[in-house]
């Protein structure tokens, strides 16, 4: 599931369970505290409803990932005047280690893209969101709270797992349920909040 290959097909096949086909409420919720000029990333965003909504708002260093080229494409039809270098495909890791990217955004919108990470590799996740964000930058969305599943993506997690792993070098100013979830996620995610401190 680490390729471009597997996302493809999961498009293909109309595999798109995690799409609501229009912006992600609680996303949205917590991106109207920043400033117009903050750069703000949406890693795993699919087909980029919540960068579209963003950037409908008048925010303009909005940045989005994911793995397969077919969201690019479809998030461009939607969106022409939308810098195509600012829509990054293909592994997110290799991107977010570049040494342009270090501590470049303000904020990472986070939804549906750690739930699809293999638990081995989510210190990883950690380690590259600490590494893109300014000091004080935050990470936030929402994150799934059904048990730990080997037959995902979606693989599941928990608050206890989310305390510790988003715990130093991050602050953990909020965890728990919120109003803004869709009906069929209502009982099965949380909300987090988690502030880069400086070093």
């Amino acid at each position: 599931m680490d390729s471009a290959t597997y996302w493809e097909d999961r498009y293909g096949q109309n595999q798109t369970g995690w799409d609501l086909n229009g912006p992600t409420p609680a996303l949205q919720a917590a991106a109207e505290g920043l400033a117009k000029d903050a750069f703000i990333l949406i890693p795993g965003c699919g087909f980029g409803w919540d960068g579209e909504a963003l950037w409908a708002k008048g925010y303009r260093n909005i940045y989005l990932s994911d793995w397969a080229p077919s969201a690019k494409t479809a998030f461009l039809q939607r969106v022409p005047d939308f810098p195509e270098t600012q829509f990054v495909s293909g592994d997110f890791y290799e991107w977010a280690s570049l040494p342009e990217q270090a501590g470049r955004f303000d904020a990472v919108l986070e939804c549906t893209f750690y739930c699809a990470i293999p638990p081995a590799r989510r210190d990883d996740y950690a380690a590259a969101m600490a590494r893109l964000l300014k000091p004080g930058g935050r990470l936030m969305g929402v994150l799934f709270t059904f048990p730990l599943t080997e037959a995902g993506p979606p693989f599941g997690g928990s608050l206890e797992e989310y305390e510790a792993r988003f715990s130093a070098p991050f602050f953990l100013e909020e965890l728990g349920p919120t109003n803004l979830s869709i009906p069929p996620r209502a009982d099965k995610e949380v909300f987090f909040c988690a502030k880069l401190q400086a070093s």
